[in-house]
């Protein structure tokens, strides 16, 4: 019963997908603003920060008509999100069992969210946009062979296992291998499955190749490559394209928001879900940046009723396209998204280690605040750790370190410190700081 459910969802949301990218920008914005009512009236009523804004700053959310009244409202403080997760989450039906998913802490302190069960389906009939590049380029109709290679604790693996679990539909022919596993068996997975999709982080992706044309290894090539969860910048995705005859498509989604824009045929940039997720970018003056210029981005997330978070900064830059994309999509369009560009470890035993690796080992532990692991050479590293309190440290420090050196060799060379506050300068210039960062050159 429960997967029919689930079913009857998804087929109420498909309707319109595929034809949601070319609408006239009139209708699209209709349906973004419309979504923006719904979505303010329900915070005003159900969320605890939201109904205490608005009594507090005597804003009437019936005002709230579109975009234009939502982006004057204030931003919201990601560190408040991350303190005080529930005050951000529905108090109603529908946000009750919410799955909860973790932010990846690229910030080093990761950041809880829920998704309501109903919008996590609808994000199947969602993903209609999004495949419709892949399956063009892959041209091997619904459902192409795909390689996905990631962490068993990733979202990703999370959300596809809730759609099993409340699903009846078709599922992708999808081989995961573990980011873990020994490169040589990473290499000799794609070449057994000889993907036509070959699924994976930007970082890690970059590596994989750049590891290939070293060792002058051969290796299956798919037809599209896919970038996810961090930028793969344009130097290294044409590098990619010409030298694996391969198409690099990218989707850049978060945790807050699962969708957010992605790469259409062209690979032009991003198109942005307007109806979905309202985007807009911001000056460090708190303005719009000119034509040309790039701002941070501010997210609202449309469609998701548990944890609502509306004017989100995800502390990543981009630059709004000013010219019309030749697929013929109306959506707006990102040029290009600067940000979530992770370090890649490179180990004495000449593995490649990914960052999520150290948040995988990490993120269980609650009396750390917040970590920032630094490698000065191949096998001496520095963590930074920000716990509950400096008592709290020494117990901290022995669990971190032992997890650390399982997982980067037990002749790594880790010296431990504790911190009140991480990044706090580089927060300050950039809007960001690197839990994992590499000085080897």
């Amino acid at each position: 019963m429960r997967r029919l459910l689930g079913n009857a969802i998804v087929a109420a949301h498909l309707p319109g997908q595929a034809r949601a990218p070319y609408l006239p920008r009139e209708r699209l914005a209709a349906a973004r603003d419309t979504r923006i009512r719904t979505i303010v009236a329900y915070a005003a009523r159900t969320v605890p920060y939201y109904r205490e804004l608005f009594a507090r700053e005597g804003i009437d959310p019936r005002a709230i008509r579109g975009a234009a009244d939502l982006d004057r409202l204030p931003l919201v403080d990601p560190d408040l999100v991350r303190r005080e997760p529930a005050r951000f989450v529905s108090e109603s039906r529908r946000a009750r069992d919410a799955p909860t998913f973790l932010t990846s802490g690229s910030t080093g302190r990761p950041l809880a969210v829920r998704h309501d069960r109903r919008s996590l389906l609808a994000n199947i009939a969602f993903g209609e946009r999004e495949r419709a590049p892949m399956i063009a380029l892959c041209g091997s109709g619904f459902r192409p062979r795909e390689v996905y290679i990631g962490y068993d604790t990733s979202n990703f693996r999370k959300v596809l296992a809730f759609y099993a679990a409340n699903t009846r539909m078709p599922r992708p022919r999808r081989t995961t291998v573990s980011m873990m596993a020994p490169f040589d068996d990473i290499v000799a997975a794609i070449d057994e499955v000889r993907p036509e999709l070959l699924t994976a982080y930007g970082g890690f992706l970059d590596v994989l190749y750049r590891t290939l044309l070293a060792r002058g290894a051969r290796i299956h090539r798919p037809k599209v490559v896919m970038s996810m969860g961090e930028s793969l910048p344009p130097d290294r995705r044409a590098w990619i394209e010409e030298e694996l005859g391969a198409r690099v498509l990218s989707r850049y989604c978060a945790t807050e928001a699962f969708k957010i824009a992605y790469y259409c045929e062209a690979r032009t940039g991003f198109h942005v879900h307007e109806d979905l997720c309202h985007v807009r970018l911001r000056t460090t003056a708190g303005g719009s940046p000119a034509a040309g210029e790039p701002g941070e981005i501010v997210i609202s997330n449309l469609v998701n009723y548990a944890t609502v978070l509306l004017n989100y900064p995800m502390g990543d830059l981009a630059t709004f396209a000013e010219d019309a994309c030749p697929c013929g999509r109306t959506q707006r369009r990102f040029s290009e998204v600067q940000g979530r560009v992770e370090d890649v470890l490179r180990l004495a035993d000449g593995r490649a280690l990914h960052p999520r690796a150290v948040w995988t080992v990490l993120k269980d532990d609650r009396s750390i605040l917040q970590y920032q692991l630094i490698q000065h050479e191949r096998g001496r590293f520095e963590l930074r750790l920000a716990t509950l309190d400096a008592a709290a440290f020494p117990a901290a420090r022995d669990r971190a370190l032992a997890a650390l050196r399982a997982l980067l060799g037990d002749d790594a060379s880790i010296e431990a410190s504790w911190h009140e506050d991480l990044g706090r300068s580089e927060r300050e210039r950039t809007g960001k700081f690197r839990a994992v960062e590499s000085r080897v050159r």
